[in-house]
């Protein structure tokens, strides 16, 4: 399991938002990964999109390293965020594009 971690960590690491989700951002295998696709091309942010459903390690892996059950998982700067309900949330209280810009992320 470190070394799964370790990969993990080496990936939140190398972009500002990198989102772990089912296929990839031209290609959504869900709708929940769709959604936050979605949310986060409309905040105008680069991201870094991982599919799980190409590597069981890290499918598995992601739901142990963030104590989240569930996939798509956000994580800006490093940092966990949420799934796609918590994304939707902040995003419709604006909350989401204040951290975005918070935390410096570059624009798309």
């Amino acid at each position: 399991m470190a070394d799964i971690n370790e990969r993990i960590t080496d990936i939140v690491g190398k972009k500002d938002v990198v989102l772990f989700m089912k296929g990839t951002p031209l290609f959504p295998q869900c709708g929940f990964s769709s959604r936050a696709v979605a949310i986060l091309d409309h905040c105008g942010v680069a991201f870094e999109g991982v599919d799980v459903l190409q590597d069981m390690e890290i499918r598995q892996g992601i739901k142990a390293y963030s104590d989240w059950p569930t996939i798509p998982q956000l994580y800006v700067k490093g940092e966990f965020v949420g799934g796609s309900d918590i994304m939707m949330e902040m995003f419709e209280a604006g909350e989401l594009q204040q951290l975005l810009d918070e935390k410096q992320v570059a624009k798309a």
